[in-house]
């Protein structure tokens, strides 16, 4: 059902490329292996495959190339076509059911912003008025997801851009070069400036890790999480979109809740060793030797969300049957993919540089 890349996809295809990398190397829209593009050309689609970063659009194969009449069949079946191949992305579904010609699916730390806020809808009318908008209930990835905007569509089907509750926003046009004006439209209207100004003790978080398996983030961002009040707050009361529960390593929420620097010192940061990372109080963030690149993304992706949402803001977190929804082996599968598409991408990365 799959076919390698190749330039049969033609020029078109070729800027959904470029495209692609460029947004996929801006961590505001994308972070790790998250998002999706497709482009429907003829009776194929063309889609980024499952735990393939964006970032390397043009420098890798991350794309397949599916039959068209074959996927709405098996949607009209009732079946994920993603179910057909591995490789195809999760949310092959939802690409197939909008009609329109190139679709893109992100994650962009402010779109989610305003999509974990209670009042999101209510909030953004004024911001996307004019444009053709739908604010989604969060529905899992997949075929329920498709579903909802399949009856979204039936009732407004000109809508060319979806926000995902808890989710990240879609949109849709005929073209890449209209696709890209419109998002870069959407992206400035979504825009909310971080909240956050508190510094990381880094005294504190150097002690903890000297002789220990955890290491300081690089990206200052992430201690955000630990020093600020606010944010370990509304981390620690919920999960609020899909890969912090994919990439909390099994742990679910239990990785978010603060640990006191009191509690590690001494060794005492053993008790925690199954967490990818710690949320030290007052402080900031250690991370795992181990952890993947595509789990440090997914914190640095949290750390800007949390950022832009302000302590009175209602949140709407995941539910605990959305997040039982993740089946260990299918988060396990994911991350593995991820993780080997990232070192993919760096090789790839260093021969083009070399």
């Amino acid at each position: 059902m799959t076919t390698p890349m190749s330039l049969a996809g033609g020029p078109e295809f070729a800027r959904l490329r470029e495209l692609t990398a460029r947004v996929g190397k801006d961590p505001l829209l994308t972070q790790a292996s998250t998002g999706n593009s497709s482009i429907k050309i003829g009776d194929q689609l063309w889609i980024k495959a499952s735990g393939q970063w964006m970032a390397a659009a043009e420098r890798q194969n991350i794309f397949v190339r599916l039959s068209l009449p074959l996927l709405k069949e098996r949607l009209r079946q009732g079946i994920n076509p993603a179910h057909d191949t591995r490789d195809a992305s999760i949310e092959t579904a939802m690409h197939v059911t909008i009609p329109h010609a190139v679709v893109i699916h992100l994650h962009s730390v402010d779109a989610i912003a305003w999509a974990v806020r209670a009042d999101g809808p209510f909030q953004l009318q004024e911001r996307l008025s004019g444009l053709r908008w739908q604010w989604l209930p969060y529905l899992a990835s997949g075929l329920p997801l498709a579903r909802g905007i399949e009856e979204a569509l039936r009732t407004r089907p000109d809508t060319e851009l979806f926000v995902l509750a808890n989710h990240g926003i879609v949109i849709e046009a005929p073209s890449v070069a209209a696709l890209e004006k419109l998002l870069a439209d959407v992206q400035s209207r979504l825009k909310i400036p971080r909240l956050f100004p508190h510094p990381p003790d880094y005294s504190v978080l150097a002690d903890i890790s000297e002789h220990s398996s955890w290491d300081i983030p690089e990206d200052d961002d992430i201690h955000v999480l630990g020093a600020d009040p606010t944010a370990r707050k509304i981390i620690s009361e919920g999960i609020l979109f899909p890969c912090q529960a994919i990439f909390s390593r099994g742990c679910g929420l239990d990785a978010f809740q603060p640990v006191s620097p009191d509690a590690c010192r001494s060794g005492g940061s053993v008790q925690f060793s199954d967490r990818p990372f710690l949320i030290l109080e007052g402080c900031g963030v250690l991370v795992s030797r181990d952890i993947s690149p595509a789990g440090m993304a997914m914190l640095s992706g949290l750390a800007q969300v949390v950022q832009r949402i302000s302590a009175s803001a209602p949140i709407r977190y995941l539910e605990d049957v959305d997040i039982a929804a993740f089946s260990l082996d299918a988060a396990h599968h994911y991350c593995e993919l991820a993780q080997r598409s990232s070192i993919q991408s760096e090789k790839s990365r260093r021969v083009s540089a070399g």
